[in-house]
């Protein structure tokens, strides 16, 4: 599913063939959950192959690996050539890019003393979550920000994750909305979270959630398009049943939600703004003008 015989990823320096690399089961990553990592997408674009926002999602992983405490030499740039080096040497442009920061042996519950970059690409041509997902509010919560780096990519977060996730499938939902330890709306198992309500959208603020890069894109996009929109707390009741809401993430994209708890969204997803900033991201990942939106949203809502 996510390489063959002809593979080729980076590891540690060298781009070798994705059957043939090995790592270190003593590694404190694989024991503790103790590495950090990306997601990232490429698209082909009429100006070639485009990585969107790549240098963003490097910064952030050098700034996880910074909280995490561990050793990482490699600048951004760097990280952004040798990942255009690899999409060319595995004929990809429409792509996952996952960087992962593994930490060299050690069994104590010390920093790491060494690291490794490895980063592997696979094709990816269609969205990660279906559209009009049906969702639940999970009974577990997301990690409390006093136990954990909650803005760092951390591999042993995720943990968190799957069982969230594995608990809205087993009882027949798609996915999951996870609440913080107060109680309010933080994520989905692995995106961001906005609903809207009377032309406004509604997104939790940082402190409990991870701040994804797609979420700062779609502020980006909603001041250009002029669409309110504001950060806040709020409780699963507030957001069920409200007009219209989407997950947003790197590999998701901007994927709309049918409904929470059996409740659905009041408006049809064509009609609300949540689906224009849907169109507005699809064009800005490859690079295609968008402001056009702006007068049909002057002529929808005047």
């Amino acid at each position: 599913m996510y390489y063959n015989e002809n593979s080729v990823l980076y590891f540690n320096g060298e781009y070798v063939k994705a059957a043939e690399a090995k790592t270190d089961l003593y590694s404190q990553s694989l024991h503790y959950g103790y590495a950090v990592f990306e997601g990232i997408k490429s698209y082909s674009t009429a100006q070639g192959t485009r990585i969107f926002k790549a240098k963003e999602h490097y910064e952030r992983l050098k700034r996880s690996a910074e909280l995490m405490l561990m050793p990482f030499e490699y600048t951004a740039d760097e990280m952004v050539e040798i990942t255009y080096e690899l999409l060319e040497k595995n004929g990809l442009s429409n792509a996952y890019i996952r960087p992962i920061v593994v930490c060299s042996p050690n069994m104590s519950l010390s920093k790491g003393k060494e690291s490794y970059l490895a980063i592997e690409v696979w094709n990816w041509d269609n969205g990660y979550l279906a559209n009009q997902m049906n969702v639940m509010t999970s009974s577990f919560e997301r990690p409390n920000p006093k136990a954990f780096k909650v803005e760092a990519k951390v591999s042993g977060h995720y943990v968190n994750s799957i069982l969230a996730c594995q608990e809205a499938k087993d009882k027949g939902f798609d996915e999951a909305v996870v609440l913080d330890h107060q109680g309010f709306v933080a994520e989905s198992s692995g995106a961001n979270v906005f609903y809207e309500k009377d032309g406004v959208l509604y997104t939790p603020p940082k402190g409990s959630i991870l701040p994804g890069i797609t979420r700062a894109t779609v502020f980006e996009i909603c001041d250009a398009l002029g669409i309110p929109y504001t950060e806040k707390l709020f409780t699963p009741e507030e957001m069920r049943g409200s007009d219209a809401a989407f997950f947003c993430g790197t590999a998701a994209e901007i994927v709309a939600l049918g409904s929470m708890d059996s409740v659905p969204f009041s408006l049809p997803w064509e009609d609300t703004l949540s689906s224009v900033v849907q169109k507005a991201y699809r064009h800005l990942v490859v690079e295609e003008d968008y402001t056009y939106l702006k007068s049909q949203l002057k002529l929808k809502y005047a």
